[in-house]
């Protein structure tokens, strides 16, 4: 269980490769790198988002798979080709006008560190990296790509009760 009040947190913001994707990638004959995604994560992730929630997506990578994937959940945030992931921290920050306790960012590597250190609940999928483990006071029991996403997202809805108690969570 994640120790933070949940019912603080009014966005979600996610790295796609190493979190909502496996650690590892395959590569297409024409060199565009393939990822695989959870189902169970996109659920939960598409509820958040009908649940009100701020959901967005920061990532270095720039495949536009990845963006039709989140889009095709009902996020409209999805930063890809981010070097800095801090400039588009800031951005959701200024735009939703949200405050760090109102933040949980999960991420798995040394270029989420920053964004990490920032947010009030910053979180990582099971097998991050080291570093990463040491500042996220939430490590998920699933590794990245494996139901992390869902996890989180689930913990969350569930404190402010909007897990399996909206006419969306049933698709009525």
């Amino acid at each position: 269980m994640i120790n933070y009040d949940l019912t603080k947190i009014r966005a979600l913001i996610f790295d796609v490769d190493g979190v909502l994707s496996a650690e590892t990638i395959t590569l297409h004959p024409n060199g565009e790198p393939m990822r695989s995604v959870n189902i169970k994560d996109g659920y939960a992730l598409q509820l958040a988002v009908k649940c009100g929630l701020h959901v967005a997506i920061i990532t270095g990578g720039k495949t536009e798979a990845v963006r039709k994937r989140y889009e095709g959940l009902g996020i409209k945030d999805i930063y890809m080709g981010a070097a800095v992931k801090t400039k588009e921290y800031a951005e959701l920050m200024e735009k939703y006008n949200l405050k760090p306790e109102e933040v949980l960012y999960m991420g798995d590597d040394i270029p989420d560190y920053e964004v990490l250190s920032l947010v009030g609940l910053p979180c990582c999928p099971a097998d991050a990296a080291p570093e990463i483990k040491a500042i996220c006071t939430y490590i998920s029991h699933r590794n990245g790509g494996y139901g992390c996403g869902r996890d989180v997202v689930e913990q969350v809805l569930r404190a402010q009760g909007k897990w399996m108690s909206h006419e969306e969570a049933f698709g009525w």
